[in-house]
């Protein structure tokens, strides 16, 4: 008795549900490295610094 096609059917029989699944794994192992790397960058908000002198640095669009 062979397994019941489930996710992918065609001419490959079987293996084209373990060539779909191992995409999806990966395409889920790639998300998940992704979220894991972003939750340790610390964003960039475009917050000015203060220049050396303690001035605030002017902006790169000023108001006329």
């Amino acid at each position: 008795m062979s397994a019941p096609i489930i996710l992918a059917h065609g001419t490959l029989g079987n293996w084209d549900e373990v060539i779909f699944l191992s995409v999806a794994a990966i395409f889920l192992i790639m998300m998940g490295i992704s979220w894991v790397r972003s939750r340790n960058v610390k964003p960039d908000l475009g917050e000015s610094e203060l220049h050396a002198d303690g001035n605030e640095p002017q902006s790169r669009f000023p108001m006329e």
